[in-house]
């Protein structure tokens, strides 16, 4: 049976029964009703007649008057219960009827005042309503029949029983008007559910539904928009999950629990070559020993221990781990939810590890060379007491020499190691390039001199100033310069100059000296590097640097934002380059 029909046959029998008990209670409220009143009626009357029952007045005659003035039945009642005077029975009748002094509403008026009784006439032979009202003479008495009363009562009831069927059939119409009109919507509410239940979230319910079905049109509209809330908000978290995944430089793989991949994120798919769609079988991952048994021990349940493997050129870190079941039954064996791999590229740490030796072993090299000839010269110094002036003198040099050159090199150690810390923070300002260009050719000059290399600067004057520290600029130059004036043979010409650039301003270092080969450019910046090795020292070292400068350079330009470049060709000159920006870094 449809929502409607039920709701019909429920209101039909509910009215009906309301009808039903209206009319029951209409009529007997309408009886009682009637009765009240002509009860105070006939006390009114009766106590009229007893006013006018006086002394000398003859009672059949004031009996018969007041009765047919009043269309009633009045009897008068001596203080014996003798009827003196009754307006329905003239004498000899009179004198024959029964003593009244046991009458219920008689003996009820001589103890009262008034008293009332309803009975069947023997005289009239239908129902009575008696009233009796105290007199100085006896009792007064007045009767009506009831017969009235029930026309009255009967005739109501009549009326009410067509309203009430008027009103039941109206209401009926009513009912079936209401219930289908509550049908309807809830049949919508009902379909809407459905419709959300099936994942369609864009549907939506009337709005101008009022009372509980606004309320549950109003409930459904806000669980449907919370379910689309949280919907987008799982959606964005999967989005999130993937962008983060995607974004990651380690490699993720996730298995579920019947071996098959399920989740690759870029990453593992660069390292380990994939190019399967997921979901694929996990035996189609690369059949490395580490890698499968990291996946055989996460399956397993237990985690896999970081472990290294080599994967054609790369060096790749390998853990796993075991999911939890994604049931979430209390029990349940958590290898049940598969495993998740996850691949590191730690081939730049290796290559950093093989740096810092090569930096190690460097470090020893350059300070074993001046160590040797350090100690060499000084033990032939205390050993041979002989020696010349000129010997003593040169050996003595060597020592002073070799002595400064470690000096040297500590010092950009040191520098270069709290440049590359943090430790040291370059504090720009507008610098005249000009004057520290002249400071750096007046500490080269003798240098130069000796070489016979000529010094120039050309300063543009749209790059004149530099937004840059001082202190570091200076070191710069310095280092650019020396460098310059270190590889380049006598005649030759070094030159500062500085253009504008956009964003910033441009400082180079020009030499016409023997030039590096272009496979050896990208690696000059780097510490130690040298782009001729094999290139014979003097036994003072003073042709020789310590292999950091330009590094220091490097990343000095750095800590100002800027960059460092370098072009050359072999015995055609070199130019190092160093770009500032015009305000502070970052």
């Amino acid at each position: 049976m449809t929502l409607a029909r039920r709701v019909f046959a429920g209101f039909v029998a509910i009215v009906l029964v309301l009808v039903s008990v209206s009319v029951l209670l209409a009529d007997r409220r309408l009886q009682q009703s009637l009765l009240d009143e002509s009860l105070a009626t006939l006390t009114r009357e009766a106590q009229l007649v007893a006013t006018e029952w006086q002394p000398g007045r003859n009672s059949d005659s004031l009996a018969n008057a007041a009765g047919a003035l009043l269309q009633r039945r009045v009897t008068l009642i001596d203080s014996t219960g003798q009827v003196l005077g009754d307006s329905e029975f003239d004498p000899p009748e009179l004198y024959q009827l029964q003593n009244h002094n046991t009458r219920p509403e008689v003996i009820a008026a001589r103890a009262n005042g008034t008293g009332s009784s309803r009975r069947s006439s023997v005289s009239a032979g239908d129902q009575e309503l008696y009233v009796a009202v105290r007199a100085p003479r006896g009792v007064a008495r007045l009767s009506m029949t009831t017969a009235a009363l029930n026309a009255i009562i009967n005739g109501a009831e009549r009326d009410v029983l067509a309203g009430g069927a008027v009103a039941f059939a109206l209401a009926i119409f009513l009912t079936w008007v209401f219930a289908r009109g509550v049908s309807r919507p809830v049949t919508e509410l009902r379909d809407l559910a459905l419709g959300l239940a099936g994942g369609d979230l864009s549907q939506r319910p009337r709005q101008d539904l009022s009372g509980e079905l606004g309320e549950l049109a109003t409930a459904l509209d806000a669980m449907a928009e919370q379910l689309q809330a949280r919907l987008g908000a799982l959606h964005a978290s999967e989005a999130l999950v993937s962008a983060m995944l995607s974004s990651l430089d380690e490699g993720v793989i996730a298995v579920d629990a019947r071996g098959q991949v399920v989740r690759v994120n870029p990453a593992a798919r660069e390292l380990l070559g994939l190019r399967n769609q997921t979901p694929f079988p996990s035996s189609e991952l690369p059949r490395e020993r580490v890698l499968r048994e990291a996946l055989d021990t996460a399956l397993g349940g237990e985690m896999a221990a970081a472990a290294e493997a080599t994967l054609g050129t790369r060096s790749l870190a390998i853990t796993a781990r075991p999911l939890a079941s994604s049931s979430g039954t209390p029990g349940v064996d958590a290898t049940t939810g598969g495993a998740v791999i996850a691949v590191l590229d730690v081939t730049p740490f290796r290559k950093l590890e093989a740096v810092r030796r090569d930096f190690v072993a460097n470090v020893s090299h350059e300070l074993r060379t001046p160590l040797t000839a350090l100690t060499g010269s000084a033990e032939i110094l205390a050993m041979d007491a002989e020696l010349s002036a000129a010997d003593r003198a040169r050996f003595t040099d060597a020592v002073l020499n070799n002595g400064r050159r470690m000096q040297r090199l500590v010092d950009d150690l040191l520098d270069l190691s709290r440049i590359e810390s943090g430790g040291w923070v370059p504090r720009p300002q507008s610098v005249d390039v000009a004057a520290v260009a002249r400071d750096v050719m007046g500490a080269v000059h003798g240098a130069a001199r000796e070489k016979s290399v000529a010094l120039e600067c050309r300063v543009d004057e749209a790059a004149r100033t530099l937004h840059t520290d001082p202190m570091a600029l200076h070191q710069v130059l310095l280092n650019l310069v020396t460098n310059a004036l270190r590889y380049t043979a006598s005649g030759g010409v070094v030159s500062i100059v500085t253009e504008p650039s956009p964003g910033g301003a441009t400082i180079s270092v020009r030499d016409t000296g023997i030039g590096i080969a272009p496979e050896h450019l990208p690696r000059i910046f780097e510490r130690f590097y040298r782009a001729d090795p094999s290139r014979a020292r003097s036994a003072s070292g003073e042709s020789a640097g310590t292999g950091l400068g330009l590094a220091i350079v490097k990343h000095l330009v750095e800590a100002h934002g800027g960059r460092v470049s370098a072009e050359s060709l072999p015995n055609r000159g070199t130019t190092v380059s160093a770009f500032f920006p015009d305000g502070p870094p970052g």
